[in-house]
């Protein structure tokens, strides 16, 4: 099938990415089924979604490297794949990990993908890899051999070349994937410096902790489709309508679970020392003197306040690695 891809009708506020119905078909599976991305200029947007659920076969379509089966692409403003020519050299990129001649220093390979973009300047090229190669922290190890890289510094210098020319828009898909805590962070602090300096940064992950910590805007992916994307607040916002759960810590968890149901509180868990329960339209300040009433001694009382995971549970049916 012919991919039917143009440049969509501008919007009325800028967008470093914007898509309209974008789709990939392989035969006969879905991999990204009509998506409206927009990516505001100057953001840093998180892209996340579990493994499989078309994140980088988006990513992938956005810098040309795959065709879309139909839909609307415009990166930087120019439509794809049209624009690729005047687009992509103001493009960097890490997409599904780093790939680089593993007898050669990280120096030399950077410097091999420096030469054979045309855009870039010869003259400037052993300071500009070495600024890349510090920014990322590796100019200690500039000499060693990459086949000689643990994971994360191999990460780390595929995120180098990406720096290597200014960049109106930089795409880290995983860019976190086999770094220790430390290098976490560091790349953390990176985007957080690129974006401060009026770059645009499209971050893919699966790991919602990251994503909330270094993002202004968020889009979920869940089985290729597109199933909610705004600013990282709105996200927040939309957290806090949940349904709030309580905890109950007590020694006599059957009363104290009566005591709640009849209160109207909803899907009441006893388990061990204490009940959880979702506090819907109750007031808090009712639940521990209905317990007192009821003879229910109160250990300990919680309110669990509904988290971005919650959101995305509620979104996917599934949850996130959370984990950082």
């Amino acid at each position: 099938m012919s991919a039917d891809v143009t440049g969509p009708a501008r919007g009325s506020s800028p967008a470093s990415v914007r898509t309209r119905a974008l789709t990939k078909r392989f035969r006969h599976q879905t991999a990204v089924d009509a998506i409206d991305l927009e990516v505001p200029a100057g953001a840093v947007y998180g892209f996340l979604g579990p493994n499989g659920s078309g994140k980088t076969t988006t990513i992938r379509m956005l810098l040309g490297l795959i065709g879309a089966t139909s839909g609307e692409i415009e990166v930087l403003g120019e439509p794809m794949p049209g624009g690729a020519s005047r687009t992509l050299r103001r493009v960097g990129a890490l997409v599904e990990g780093p790939a680089f001649h593993p007898y050669l220093s990280g120096r030399a390979n950077l410097a091999r993908l420096d030469a054979a973009d045309p855009h870039s300047d010869a003259r400037t090229a052993p300071a500009r890899i070495d600024a890349a190669l510090d920014r990322v922290g590796l100019l200690p190890a500039a000499t060693k051999r990459f086949r000689a890289y643990s994971l994360g510094m191999r990460q780390r210098l595929a995120i180098a070349n990406a720096l290597l020319v200014p960049r109106d828009l930089l795409v880290l898909d995983e860019p976190t994937n086999g770094l220790d805590p430390q290098g976490t962070r560091e790349v953390r602090h990176l985007v957080e410096e690129l974006a401060a300096d009026g770059t645009t940064v499209l971050v893919s992950s699966h790991l919602l902790s990251e994503v909330d910590q270094m993002c202004t805007h968020i889009g979920v992916m869940f089985e290729g489709r597109l199933v909610t994307q705004g600013t990282i607040e709105a996200m927040h916002d939309q957290a806090r309508s949940v349904d709030q759960a309580v905890r109950v810590e007590t020694d006599r968890v059957d009363d104290a679970a009566t005591a709640l149901r009849g209160l109207g509180l909803t899907d009441v868990r006893p388990s061990g020392g204490h009940v959880s329960a979702r506090l819907g339209e109750v007031e808090v300040a009712k639940i521990v003197p209905a317990l007192v009433d009821a003879y229910v001694p109160v250990l300990g009382f919680t309110v669990v306040r509904p988290s971005l995971e919650d959101v995305f549970v509620s979104l996917t049916g599934e949850g996130f690695d959370v984990s950082g």
